[in-house]
């Protein structure tokens, strides 16, 4: 998301374009879903979502702020990372279920809106180092990996319907929850890394060209189940902390 930066006229193009880039996107991945493409529909959401963190980026290091970009870009956002999956989800697999499969499909996508409304009332006071809640960019990339993955080995089973369903939920759960995920934006782009960072990323680019939806797949996964993790974990620590200074007071009597 963009922080917004008043201006007297006009808009700046570069960071605007890559917006486009990414509502374009999206748009055709909706089309690509209407025709059962799936695989283009889903490449499409990535290409999306590469777009939608190159415009940010952009506008941070060219000081090209605007709150036309900032209003822009969650209008975009709520199509590349809401609607598209949402549609392809659900004429993937979740109309099987009916009511339900559209329900569902709904309640993804009204948590995706809900998710962007939060995130722009709390962008000045929130912590720059964590998203609350779920971002939809990877919400989005689980749903899309998914598909792709089930789609290339032909899984449409009753149970993946299933699965597909509990992982839209989830994510809606997971996006509009006060649960913490690390958001990358303290990553200087702009400074010297060790030589072997380089090394991992070309392995990681290695992996992806190899089998883009597994390694997709598992990547975001991980990341999912990272912001639980995270707290499950603080909250054993804080309980093992009150367990220690509640034996510490017992000992002192």
């Amino acid at each position: 998301m963009l922080q917004p930066k008043e201006t007297h006229s006009g808009i700046y193009l570069l960071p605007n374009l890559l917006t486009t880039a990414s509502l374009f996107a999206a748009f055709y991945s909706m089309v690509a879903s209407l025709k059962m493409q799936y695989e283009a529909a889903v490449i499409a959401i990535f290409i999306g979502m590469v777009a939608d963190g190159l415009d940010g980026r952009i506008a941070r290091m060219t000081n090209t702020q605007t709150a036309f970009g900032a209003e822009y870009d969650s209008l975009s956002d709520m199509v590349t990372f809401g609607v598209a999956p949402a549609l392809l989800l659900y004429s993937w697999s979740l109309q099987q279920l009916g009511k339900i499969g559209w329900l569902v499909a709904f309640i993804y996508t009204a948590a995706v809106a809900l998710r962007l409304a939060r995130f722009n009332t709390q962008i000045e006071t929130a912590d720059k180092r964590y998203f609350q809640g779920l971002a939809c960019p990877a919400a989005a990339a689980l749903l899309s990996s998914f598909v792709w993955l089930c789609h290339q080995n032909h899984w449409q089973h009753v149970a993946v319907t299933i699965i597909a369903a509990s992982f839209a939920v989830v994510t809606a759960a997971l996006m509009v929850s006060n649960v913490r995920y690390y958001s990358f934006k303290e990553v200087d782009f702009k400074g010297k890394v060790p030589f072997l960072y380089v090394l991992v990323v070309i392995i990681l680019f290695v992996a992806i060209a190899l089998n883009p939806s597994v390694i997709l797949f598992i990547g975001f996964m991980l990341y999912v189940l990272s912001g639980p993790a995270q707290t499950l974990l603080a909250l054993h620590h804080m309980r093992k902390q009150r367990r220690q200074v509640a034996g510490a007071r017992r000992d002192n009597k």
